[in-house]
């Protein structure tokens, strides 16, 4: 589909040519990016900004994202960041409102909806467990606050698992979307990270529809099985 291998230009992060995204591949909100290039069949061309690679604390960078975050999308002239944000433009660019939700303004609606849920309530649910458990912050060691963290996280998970049972399918219906995308991902931080797995079935049986697409299996986890 395209280039989507790092590369570390010379002339910063606002130069070169076509659509670029900045980010490490290991960043769940990158490989959100990455999945969706795939769906779309859209050249990228990624290069390494974040911890452990070019930093993103600099004026240059701060100039394109003021949060000093990955991933940003450059498209020409045009910047953006924001994961979902870019998500959603990709496909508006590409002419895919199928993963948008279709034509109407409900269906879009409910897309966004579950977007909006896992970048606001699922991802503050995970954030203290996932920081002491997974990237062993010192920060994050107090073992109440982690349980009470895993309890929480569950019980956003439950909540996945409620509404892919009542569609029987896909998160928002019968069609994959871009809420597929996202929450796939998120789906995977919990199945990855070490704690108590009570059996979600909707979750597990969406999992396996999920890995038919090449997408998945190639951004969700960063490799792993």
């Amino acid at each position: 589909m395209g280039r989507m291998d790092a590369s570390t230009p010379d002339d910063g992060p606002a130069g070169g040519g076509g659509v670029r995204l900045l980010g490490k591949a290991s960043s769940i909100n990158v490989r959100k990016v990455l999945w969706t290039a795939h769906e779309l069949g859209l050249p990228l061309t990624r290069e390494d900004w974040g911890s452990g690679f070019q930093s993103t604390d600099t004026p240059a960078f701060r100039a394109l994202n003021p949060n000093a975050l990955v991933p940003v999308l450059v498209d020409g002239d045009f910047v953006l960041w924001e994961s979902n944000s870019i998500c959603r433009y990709l496909c508006a660019r590409e002419g895919r409102t199928d993963l948008l939700g279709g034509a109407t303004a409900r269906g879009r609606a409910v897309v966004e909806q579950w977007m909006d849920w896992q970048a606001g309530e699922l991802n503050n649910s995970w954030r203290y467990v996932f920081m002491g458990r997974v990237r062993h912050s010192a920060d994050h060691q107090d073992a109440a606050l982690q349980r009470a963290g895993e309890a929480n996280w569950l019980r956003h998970m439950r909540m996945l698992d409620a509404q892919l049972a009542r569609t029987g399918a896909w998160v928002t219906g019968d069609a994959f979307t871009l809420a597929d995308v996202v929450l796939g991902l998120s789906a995977e931080r919990w199945r990855l990270t070490p704690q108590a797995h009570p059996g979600l079935p909707a979750v597990q049986a969406w999992r396996e529809q999920l890995l038919r697409r090449e997408g998945f299996r190639l951004h969700a986890a960063n490799g792993l099985p």
